[in-house]
């Protein structure tokens, strides 16, 4: 293990060292313990350090046929110094390639970027998901960065627009979830018990912003940081995200896209708190809501 990989996350790690093998079979491998650290079993957000003896099964790296180049492509920044990069991500790109996806911000922005030495995501966001995203510019605040997002020291707060009338006293979800595959070996989270082998407590808090006819805006800031967190919450609760496609209601979704002309999923991260890994200053960034999703909100209800 080399001293550039310290501190990633081992799924992250081997996806990056067997391009090639999909996504789905290292998850497996990890998982059934045929990846070990040290001689001991790990999980797919175990972080590796420099000097670990990574053991892997013997897997075949399929012949990528080349792609096409990430086209050079800045975003709007909201704040950048030599440690840190944070730019507003639209929806409808993925933070990285993978998954079918050739490319994403990260691939646009080195390419873009061709001088810098280093660029990695701190944390990710959700293809459909628009908002703050945070990239570190040197290894050292990579990892301190990761540090406060894995220690809950991030405030992080987003817009999310949902289906129906929220319940004025439904402020705390406090619900165990388990993240597995589906039938079709895509990602998919789902609520638990909260005695679950495998659940993990999840904590979202929820503040009414505007009600309309057929959708309530909502302030949502996330005590956990799992994955699909507020989708599946928010789904749990009777009112899935407008335009959400993997947890939402595909019929709504697709009366309540002819009915406004608002095709996307309205989740955006609006609002992100964290210690600057240099200076220790307190750090809080804001983005306003994309314009479509402005436009709903201020649009006229009709009787």
């Amino acid at each position: 293990m080399d001293a550039e990989s310290a501190g990633q996350r081992l799924d992250n790690y081997l996806m990056r060292m067997l391009k090639g093998v999909p996504k789905t079979h290292v998850y497996r491998v990890i998982r059934s313990g045929e990846v070990r650290i040290n001689k001991g079993r790990v999980h797919a957000d175990t972080r590796v350090a420099e000097g670990d003896d990574v053991r892997l099964p013997p897997v075949r790296v399929a012949e990528k046929p080349a792609g096409p180049l990430a086209p050079a492509r800045e975003f709007p920044i909201l704040l950048e110094d030599e440690h840190l990069l944070a730019i507003v991500k639209p929806a409808g790109v993925a933070v990285h390639g993978g998954s079918g996806v050739s490319f994403g911000v990260i691939e646009q922005l080195r390419r873009s970027r061709p001088g810098a030495k280093f660029l990695e995501l701190v944390h990710r966001l959700d293809k459909e998901t628009s908002g703050i995203l945070l990239l570190a510019k040197k290894r050292s605040a990579l990892t301190a960065l990761q540090d406060q997002f894995r220690s809950r020291d991030t405030g992080k707060i987003y817009a999310a627009a949902v289906l129906g009338t929220w319940p004025e006293n439904l402020k705390v979800i406090d619900l165990a979830l388990h993240k597995g595959l589906d039938a079709a070996g895509e990602r998919h989270v789902r609520v638990v018990p909260a005695d679950h082998a495998d659940g993990r407590r999840s904590i979202t808090l929820v503040k009414v912003l505007q009600r309309r006819p057929d959708f309530t805006l909502l302030e949502v800031t996330i005590k956990t940081g799992r994955t699909h967190q507020i989708r599946v919450h928010l789904a749990h609760s009777g009112h899935p995200i407008v335009g959400d496609p993997k947890y939402g209601d595909f019929a709504r979704n697709k009366l309540f896209a002819r009915q406004h002309r608002f095709e996307r999923m309205f989740l955006h991260a609006r609002q992100l708190a964290f210690d600057h890994p240099a200076t220790g200053e307190r750090i809080t960034l804001q983005a306003p809501l994309p314009a479509d999703c402005a436009t709903l909100c201020a649009t006229p209800s009709h009787p």
